[in-house]
This record gives structure tokens, C-alpha cells and sequence, in this order.
């Protein structure tokens, strides 16, 4: 072979293998480009070297579909953690059962503390039997046997938050029993009855039909987003009553209505009498009434000594900020420090 044959072919070869080496680096930045566009897809970048996650790139697309990107679906575990509830139809019951025996001694051990040994209540907390026919009255019992409409509403009350301070840790078997006891309490079954979720729906409180819905135009009204009509307002009357003014507005509205058989004087004594009994019946007579929670009954002098030896400026200042079970101002921080002393003057008056 001439060396111009032989020059060829060596020419020929180092292409064939230069052809070879730039497909093997193009098939490796092929590789490499494959690689990182899959990383791009879960990591991303804003093209000035920040990162940022899949989720964050997918937020568009899943708010599109109602979706804020973030959180996650909840899990049948956690669902049944919530569902809980019981339709006046049984619908969500367990299976199990409990006796009115059983069940009373659980209710001695975990509710008689709180609901009284009969269901009469206990330290201010509610009854729970009795009451039957006195929802006409001013201060209805509302108890299980007077007022409640369904056996699912005791049943899961119980399972739901019962006992106060361990809510939730009773089987279900035992809430059978406390619920069947305090059917019982209210006469509704006999002492050898006992509750399952097959017989559940038997039970009837007497209290069922006097429920009714809602059905007023109001309850149906939506909200008006634009072009809402325009309503005026006409003051037809005087507002102004004296009952509420206190201090010096209260001697300026009772002098201008003083007569002349009616001192300015007397009229502001007036004026005050009525301003601390209306207080007293708005904020502080449920529990000064019936004596809730320990709070003194207003005209029982015997319970007022000892608090009247530390003063009526005491006796205010824990009417203003609360004592003990007592709240600030009666639960009503709407209301004046004068209302409240105005208060607290008439129940003092009523003891006298």
C-alpha cells in the first residue's frame, strides 16, 4: 500500500473516532440534561439560582382546582376521631348496651358530684331531672325529662363531654348505662331497663313534639352585595330614659323632672333605686336569686354578715372586678361602675 493510500485511511479513522467521542460527550449531556430537567421538575428555579419546591411550582394549577397548597387530606382515622355525633334516628350508634344499674353507680362515681344524687344539680351546675310542666313558667327547669327533644341528644352530650374533667374517656357501654340512669331519674323507664343501640329509638322525651324549625321569612334572607336598598331611619320617640344615667346626668335629668312636690333630691334617689334594680335583674339576680355557686341570696341576711363586715366599698370593688366564681360586673362588661354599685345598693336594701 502507498503511504497516500495509507494517509487516508488513517485520516478516515481519527474522524470515526472524533465522530465517536463527540456522540459520547453529547449522549452524556444528553443524560445529564435529562437529569436535570427531572430535578427541575421537583425543584425548580426562579432563573436567578432560587430554588423552590414542586409544591410551590404546582401552587397555580391547585388553586385552580379550590386547592391553597398547603395542608393535606384528613385520613379516615382522623375523620372518625371527629364524626361523632348521634342522629335522633340512631344514626352514628354504636353497638353496646347499659343497665340503670350499671349505670348508677358510674353516676355516683363521675356525675353526682356536679348533678346532685338525684339529678336536683349541685353547686351551680344544671339539673338534670325534674322540672316536668314548667316550661310555662318565668324560670323554666329546662332538664331532660321538661325539656330536651331526643335520647341521641343525652347520648352524645355524655359521650361527647362527659365527665367535666375527663371528657371523652367513657366506653361506650358506659355511656349506655349513664344515659339509661338518667332516663330513669326522669321516671322515662324502669329500674330493670337497660339500653342498647337496638332499642335506642323506643325512647321518646316527652318534650319531643313542642320543637318546631325556624321557618321565619328572616332566618332566610341573604346578604346584599351591591344595589342594596337604602333604608332611613326615623326617630319616632325620645330615647331618653333616667333609669340608665348615673352621677351628675342623673341629677340634671332629675332636676329638670322635679315638681313641685318632687325635690330634685328624692328624684335622683329615685332614679338610682331604679338604675340598681335593673342592673340587679340583668346581670346579677340568676345567681343571687337561687343562691348559684355559692353567692349569697339577696334578702338572706344571714348570708350577707360576714361580707358586710369588710365594707360596702369591698362590696362593690368585687362586684366591679369578680371574686371567685363570681365574674367582673356580672358577666356584663358593657356595664358602668355606677350600675354595678347602683346594684349592689338595691340588694343591700333588699337585706335590711
Amino acid at each position: 500500500m502507498s503511504r497516500s493510500v495509507k494517509f487516508i485511511a488513517l485520516f478516515v479513522l481519527m474522524l470515526g473516532l472524533l465522530a465517536c467521542g463527540q456522540s459520547g460527550e453529547d449522549s452524556t449531556s444528553s443524560a445529564n440534561a435529562t437529569d436535570q430537567a427531572a430535578s427541575a421538575k421537583t425543584m425548580g428555579n426562579d432563573g436567578n439560582g432560587a430554588s423552590f419546591s414542586a409544591l410551590e411550582m404546582n401552587m397555580s394549577e391547585t388553586r385552580e382546582t379550590g386547592h391553597f397548597g398547603f395542608g393535606q387530606t384528613a385520613s379516615g382515622a382522623e375523620i372518625a376521631g371527629w364524626d361523632i355525633d348521634i342522629r335522633p334516628d340512631g344514626m352514628g350508634l354504636p353497638e353496646g348496651s347499659g343497665s340503670v344499674e350499671d349505670g348508677e353507680m358510674l353516676y355516683e362515681e363521675q356525675c353526682a358530684s356536679c348533678h346532685g344524687t338525684f339529678g336536683e344539680g349541685a353547686d351551680g351546675y344544671p339539673k338534670l331531672a325534674g322540672g316536668e310542666g314548667s316550661l310555662q313558667e318565668g324560670r323554666p327547669e329546662k332538664t331532660v325529662g321538661s325539656y330536651w327533644p331526643h335520647t341521641s341528644t343525652l347520648w352524645d352530650y355524655i359521650h361527647r363531654a362527659m365527665p367535666f374533667q375527663a371528657p371523652q374517656s367513657l366506653e361506650d357501654d358506659e355511656v349506655y348505662a349513664l344515659t339509661a340512669y338518667v332516663l330513669y331519674l326522669n321516671d322515662l323507664v324502669e329500674d330493670d331497663f337497660e339500653l342498647s343501640n337496638e332499642n335506642f329509638t323506643e325512647i321518646e322525651l316527652p318534650n319531643k313534639n313542642s320543637f318546631y324549625r325556624d321557618d321565619r321569612p328572616d332566618v332566610q334572607a341573604t346578604r346584599c352585595m351591591q344595589n342594596c336598598k337604602d333604608y332611613e331611619v326615623e326617630i319616632t320617640s325620645e330615647p331618653m330614659n333616667a333609669t340608665y344615667f348615673t352621677g351628675e346626668l342623673a341629677k340634671t335629668v332629675a332636676s329638670e323632672s322635679a315638681t313641685d312636690n318632687v325635690t330634685a333630691a328624692d328624684s335622683v334617689e329615685t332614679v338610682e333605686q331604679s338604675l340598681g334594680e335593673t342592673t340587679y335583674q340583668a346581670a346579677c339576680a340568676v345567681c343571687h336569686t337561687a343562691g348559684v355557686a355559692g353567692a349569697p341570696v339577696t334578702g338572706a341576711k344571714e348570708q350577707w354578715t360576714e361580707r358586710l363586715a369588710k365594707g360596702e366599698e369591698m362590696l362593690n370593688q368585687n362586684a366591679i372586678n369578680g371574686l371567685g366564681a363570681m365574674p367582673a360586673k356580672g358577666g356584663n362588661n358593657q356595664l358602668s361602675d355606677e350600675s354595678v354599685i347602683a346594684a349592689v345598693s338595691y340588694m343591700l336594701q333588699e337585706i335590711q
